[in-house]
């Protein structure tokens, strides 16, 4: 399995849109399902700093992934703009491959 995490900062009045489009049956998730080999997305909020957020995309493969994202770079690009207003910061943690999959 294939695995991407992204952190976020986000601005707090935008905490429940940012919510709803993140969401595993947000407009990202219904992107990425487009692609082959998607398994899905967590979403998850710190405890500690309300406005700190986790998403973990699942894929199949490193090759699924890629895939989707010469097919959908497109539509990936233009949601992406759009959310760049729900957060005042965004940083890809990592990619990461399972070792037990």
């Amino acid at each position: 399995m294939y695995i991407i995490l992204w952190a976020y900062q986000v601005n707090p009045d935008k905490q429940a849109e940012f919510e709803k489009i993140y969401s595993p049956t947000g407009a990202w998730a219904e992107l990425l399902n487009e692609g082959a080999g998607y398994l899905g997305t967590e979403l998850i909020h710190s405890t500690e700093h309300p406005e700190q957020y986790l998403t973990i995309d699942r894929w199949v493969s490193v090759e699924t992934y890629e895939s989707f994202l010469s097919q959908w770079k497109d539509a990936y690009e233009k949601l992406d703009a759009y959310c760049e207003e729900l957060t005042e910061h965004e940083n890809c943690i990592g990619r990461y491959l399972s070792v037990y999959s």
